[in-house]
């Protein structure tokens, strides 16, 4: 037994409820059972219960065993002055509180508990999945909804950090948040530290000049450091060197790699896409917010790189002819990481739901993401047919399957629930 499921078996009162009495003997009567708090103090907030007879209205602590209120400090807690009941699994001691104790053990069904040990530990890709056949259809909608949304929440709690930093320019934090998801999963840090030491202001200044732009970019990645063979890169340096003593721009000393990376994601095809785009597009952020549909979007965002690149993947390596143009799947990474996270944000900040209505309905339009956990659960029968959908498998195999937070989870609930 953990205090966390004593906790849930008592919001959801998962638990034989006839004919109960305190550890006093005293006949007691759940009337609510509370509302459950996240915040500092008691467990359980705005319970009522009726004692012997007397309704009582106030809060209600559970602990696995009764002397777990002294080794808590909480009769000295003020926070705790308003308690009207403890619920404990074991009264291991008696504590002589001036109010009632109610005892847990033995009107607790086995068959959860053993179903919550095996949720515990499992080894599976998802410890219920052996269950799975269970839970209907309304249950993972409505599950999945939440878990996008929640997604959604922290990407753009992110993004006003970044904000409140940066002093409410939205452009530049967009530019940040783009040049972060143009970085990927290896280089993104590097690539979002580039991007604020090169404010839009910055940017806008040499946006008709993509040789320039590239040139800052690459720079500050630290790309132009060797000596080169090639014209192309020479040129670049030389821009690169005149620019960064112009602007005294600070060092970045978050390097850029090329291990574990697919050639066409390399670091300076990547930076060459981007300075493209920046070229082609000013005030990317105003456009996005006043973009009417997601087909105007992806368009916004077909950036292709440099001539030069169409020959090669690094500086001095000539490769077969390919050209550089940025994939429909790597513009849908930066839908989901940039644009639909920073309308989120947006909207949320400035409570105008016509936006997050916007990055919710284009996440829906998007087709569905294909890696190791949303097929994991498709194999299991779990439907993924939007970026929605995987956003939401991700959200939900990262942050509670793989932390075993199977009782705040809606599908772990349900299976409790029906186990119980």
């Amino acid at each position: 037994m953990t205090e966390q499921l004593l906790q849930f078996i008592w919001q959801f009162q998962h638990f034989n409820a006839a004919e109960l009495r305190t550890t006093a003997g005293e006949p007691l009567v759940i009337v609510h059972p509370g509302t459950y708090n996240t915040n500092q103090g008691p467990d359980f907030l705005n319970a009522k219960i009726k004692c012997a007879g007397t309704l009582l209205a106030g809060n209600i602590e559970v602990h696995v065993h009764a002397s777990e209120w002294d080794a808590h400090g909480h009769s000295n807690d003020k926070n705790y002055s308003n308690v009207i009941l403890h619920v404990v699994f074991k009264e291991d001691k008696q504590l002589g509180l001036n109010f009632p104790t109610l005892e847990l053990d033995g009107r607790i069904s086995k068959i959860l508990l053993a179903k919550y040990e095996q949720l515990m530990l499992s080894r599976n890709f998802i410890s219920c999945e052996e269950h799975l056949a269970s839970v209907n259809d309304i249950v993972w909608i409505t599950w999945k909804q939440r878990l996008f949304i929640e997604r959604l929440q922290e990407k753009a709690g992110y993004i006003l950090l970044a904000l409140e930093k940066q002093q409410w320019h939205w452009e530049d934090v967009f530019w940040q948040i783009l040049a972060k998801s143009f970085g990927g999963t290896i280089n993104g840090d590097a690539f979002e530290s580039m991007a604020v030491s090169l404010p839009v202001n910055i940017l806008a200044k040499h946006s008709l000049q993509p040789l320039q732009l590239e040139a800052l970019l690459m720079g500050q990645c630290g790309l132009l450091e060797p000596e080169f063979e090639d014209a192309y890169p020479v040129m670049l340096q030389k821009e690169y060197r005149f620019l960064k003593k112009k602007y005294a721009l600070p060092a970045v000393h978050i390097p850029v790699h090329f291990l574990r990376m697919r050639p066409a994601g390399f670091p300076g095809v990547r930076l060459s896409q981007l300075a493209a785009l920046i070229h082609n597009s000013r005030h990317l952020f105003s456009r996005v917010k006043d973009a009417g549909s997601l087909k105007e979007i992806k368009k916004m965002f077909s950036a292709t790189a440099n001539d030069y690149w169409h020959y090669h993947y690094s500086f001095d390596e000539q490769s077969a002819f390919k050209k550089k143009i940025l994939g429909a799947q790597m513009v849908q990474h930066i839908i989901l990481n940039t644009v639909l996270p920073m309308l989120f944000a947006y909207g949320s900040y400035n409570n105008v739901e016509s936006y997050i209505s916007k990055a919710i309905a284009w996440a829906e339009e998007l087709k569905p993401e294909q890696n190791n956990i949303t097929n994991g659960f498709e194999k299991l029968g779990i439907s993924n047919i939007s970026a929605a959908d995987s956003q939401a498998l991700i959200q939900l195999k990262k942050k509670y399957c793989d932390e075993k937070r199977c009782l705040e989870c809606a599908v772990g609930a349900k299976l409790l629930k029906v186990e119980s």
